[in-house]
Parts: C-alpha cells; structure tokens; sequence
C-alpha cells in the first residue's frame, strides 16, 4: 500500500512537473480569412438575414477553428469585421450587433444561450471553442441601450461598439475589448468608448491583452497593456490596408512585437481589391510564421510555437537607448544633394546614395539618422535614399513620427521616392542604421524583395543601432527605424493640412 502511494505520489509530481514545463510554451493560430461581405443596402436587413450572412463566416471560421485544434493549437485569433464584413452605416450594421455582456458575469453561452438577450453569434462562438477546447478571439459588434439620463447617449438611443471577445476552452467569455481608436469610416458605425479600455486575462500560458487594427499605433491600450500592465502576448484582430514603405501588415506588426518585446498574434481579413491580406505570429526576436499573398483570395490558416513569457527568453531584447550610438557619432558633413520627397503624404529629408558603400547623415529637426552600408554591387537601373523625418502625422490620423529609414525608389527618377515597391535587385552586404530619437518607441523593420520579412537575419544593439547579423538573404526594399512620439500627438495643427484619402 506504502509503496504503491508513494507510485502514485510520484507519478502526479512527474504529471505537475511536465505540465509546469508544457506551460513555458504554447502554440498559437492565426487565420486570414477572405470575409462573406453582405450586399450593400441603405436599408438595415433584418436580423434573420444578418445571422444567415454571419454563420456563413463562422462556418468557415469553424472549420479554421478545428484545423488549429487539431494542430495542438491552444489559441486562435479571427480577423476584424470577419463575422459580416464593412461598409455599413450606423443603421445597418445594427441587425449584426449582440448585447455582449461584461465577463465578470462568468457565462458559458454555449452551455446556458437564453441568460441574456438572444446572442446567437456568442453561442456559436463559445461552442466553437467548448467543442475543440481551444481559446478563441473573434471580432463582432456590441450595443448597449442608453436613455436621456445619460448627457452622452448618441440620439438613436443606444452606443455601438466594434469588439474583439475570447472565449477560453470550456467557452466561457473570458475577455471582451471595445475598440478605442476607430479608423475613418468606422466612426459612422461605431462609438468610442468613454476611455480606452485595457483588456487582459489569464491563461495557463501567460498574461494575455487584447486590442483591434488602428489602435496599435497609439499609446493607449497598446503600450499600456505591455509598459504598465505587463502582458506577455497581446491578441490583435484586424483589418489592414497594406501601406508601403512603412506600413505594410508585416512589417509594422512584427516591428511592434520586437520593439514592445512581446508576442502579437495578428489575424487580419484578406480582400486583395483593398490590399488586405497579412498576418503572422510574432516575437521578440522575430515572425515565427507569418503569410502575405496578393495573388489569390484564399483564407490562410498560420502555426507557430511561442514562449510563455517572452521577457524571459535569452532571446529577449536589450533594454535599448535608442539615441545613445547615434548621438556619438561626430555629425558629417550634411550632402549638398539633400532634397525632400514625400512618403505617405509625410515630407521627408532624403539624400541620395551613390556609391556602393560609405557612411551617411540626413537630418530633419532634431532628428539625425546615421547609415553605414555596403552593397554588393552599385547597379545603374535602381536608386537608395537615406531618409528622416520629424514631425506630426496629419493623413488617416494623427499621430508624431520620428523615422529613418534606408528605401528604394520606384524608379530612377528621384521624385519616386517614397512611393510603394514591392520588388528589388540589389544585394546589401551589411547595413547599420540608428538616430538620434527623442523617444524610447521605435519599431525595427527590414523588408526585403517580394514584401518578405527577414527573421533571424537582423537585430538591434543596445545602443541603437540596427544591424544586419548576416549578408541579408535577399535584395532590400526598407531597412527603417520607425519611432512613436506619443507625448506630442496632440500638437496644434492647421486644419487644411489635413488631407482625406479615399
């Protein structure tokens, strides 16, 4: 009897143990899914017609939901709007919306549908999740009702939100996040929230936070969730418009994840009319899987394996002081051929590069960036600029830059630069670039040939720099730092500059 419970002691310390060890990692899902988009309407359908759009989109989502499950995937992360879509007004997006209630409620709808107000969607959600025990974050639209007590209360009588919810394994809603920083249109559909919320839960996995598409170029709840509340992996839902140099899905989000040192699970929606497609697991060393295709309008299911606690990995990132080696260095001489080029309505400093190596400066404001290069060979049909820019973002937003960036022109004609491009030929051997920034966020991002990402091949110093660790692999289209002064977005503007893209 002794010796048998000693067995059985054993043997539940040995089950502990590895389970301690299992929960270092986890794996993670992601899928990019090409939306059902209802017909445009002026007039609101009704809900019956909303829900048969809607599960049409969960039944592909469902099917992605069991593929990752099967996979050993313990999360997956849908796309923004990829329940029912976009481009609606504020009234006929309401057939689509549910009262999603706060999860301190402790609700299982899968297991007790009828508790609250009819939510088909939550239910089929928190089943998809219950069925394959697996934690699954989606975006749908919730609505709360208000009354003239409230001074706030939007004259239709009730506030509507875009709004990422998690539910966990047994399919209890566990997180649900009303997006704070709506892009454009949405503003018609949707209200903000009074204050930016800053979601997080548990997991046996780490410290999960939770935000949507345009909020991860502001301050609040993307940074909070990481600098003050401490989360390991961040669940970013989203539908985003591909914008070179700088702004590709990719690029940016995986710049995000080693800038902030922490995993981002990034799903967007992929419609290649809009240039949405995009998305990736990322950590603080780099994409651990990512996808980007413009060439169909099938949906993508990505795996990767992640630490727990990324801060703790040897392969975490230093604490940088991102102005240290480029304040250092004895300025040179600024060239003559300096001249201005805009990149996404931005006017930026640029200065050709003419040889095949050397060393540059090009400075805008306080703002000096410092490149050292050397291309493998000087080719005739393809142009590089060294570029800087200080100053408020005024188009889509508006939000305070700080970039140096290393970019190939469209052409040879100088006044191409900036312009999007997708494809290059000329090989680096090495490259080094840094600037004296007057902020601590700045995103890294190397683009090569074909809007690929370059994993391994790059890495950022402790005083700043960032630096190829190998001959890169392939030709370059971007090396740039891309700096976030969040403390000056709200500088005084002239209203006629800012410009409304269609």
């Amino acid at each position: 009897m002794f010796a048998s419970q000693l067995l059985l002691q054993a043997a539940a310390l040995g089950l502990t143990v590895l389970q301690a060890l299992a929960s270092n990692t986890f794996t993670a899902a992601v899928y990019e899914h090409a939306v059902i988009l209802p017909d445009a309407t002026d007039k609101p359908v009704s809900p019956e017609e909303a829900l048969v759009l809607m599960n049409k989109n969960m039944d592909v989502l469902e099917e992605a939901i069991k593929a990752a499950a099967q996979q050993g995937a313990h999360i997956i992360v849908t796309p923004e709007d990829g329940i029912y879509g976009w481009l609606f007004s504020r009234e006929t997006i309401y057939p689509y919306l549910e009262d999603i209630p706060d999860p301190a409620v402790n609700w299982i709808p899968c297991t007790d549908p009828t508790r609250f107000a009819p939510a088909p969607v939550q239910e089929r959600l928190s089943c998809m999740a219950r069925r394959n025990s697996i934690y699954v974050a989606a975006n749908i639209g919730d609505k709360k009702l208000c009354n003239s007590t409230d001074p706030s209360c939007p004259s239709d009588g009730r506030y509507q939100y875009n709004t990422d919810v998690v539910f966990d394994p047994e399919g209890k809603l566990v997180a649900r996040y009303h997006k704070y920083n709506l892009f454009m249109a949405e503003k018609i559909q949707f209200n903000n929230p009074k204050e930016p919320e800053a979601v997080t839960f548990e997991t046996p996995f780490g410290k999960f936070g939770i935000f949507t598409c345009f909020d991860i170029l502001f301050h609040e709840p993307a940074v909070v969730l990481v600098s003050k509340l401490q989360v390991d992996t961040v669940l970013f839902p989203t539908a985003w418009m591909n914008v070179l140099p700088f702004l590709s899905a990719v690029e940016f989000h995986s710049a995000w994840a080693m800038g902030m040192g922490v995993n981002l699970l990034a799903a967007n929606t992929h419609n290649t009319n809009m240039s949405m497609t995009g998305s990736g697991i990322y950590a603080p060393d780099g994409a651990r899987a990512y996808s980007y295709n413009m060439k169909t309008e099938d949906g993508h299911l990505l795996f990767a394996e992640l630490d727990s606690h990324p801060y703790l990995s040897a392969a975490s990132s230093p604490d940088v002081k991102w102005s240290s080696h480029a304040s250092s260095v004895e300025r040179l001489p600024l060239n003559d051929h300096s001249f201005r080029g805009h990149i996404f309505h931005d006017e930026f400093t640029l200065t050709e590069i003419t040889k095949p190596e050397g060393h540059l400066t090009i400075c805008q404001k306080d703002l000096c960036c410092h490149l050292s290069y050397k291309m493998a060979g000087k080719r005739e049909d393809e142009v590089y600029v060294l570029g800087a820019f200080d100053g408020l973002h005024v188009v889509e937003g508006q939000y305070y830059l700080q970039i140096c960036t290393l970019l190939k022109c469209k052409s040879t004609d100088l006044n191409t630069c900036g312009q999007p491009v997708e494809t290059a030929q000329t090989e680096f051997e090495m490259f080094s670039l840094s600037g004296t920034f007057g902020t601590n966020y700045v995103f890294p991002e190397v683009l090569y040939s074909g809007v690929q990402l370059a994993p391994g091949e790059f890495e950022v110093l402790s005083d700043g720099r960032l630096v190829s660790k190998t001959r890169p692999t392939k030709p370059v289209i971007t090396v740039t730092l891309f700096g976030r002064w969040y403390e000056k977005d709200h500088l005084k503007t002239n209203p006629t500059a800012t410009v409304t893209v269609p």
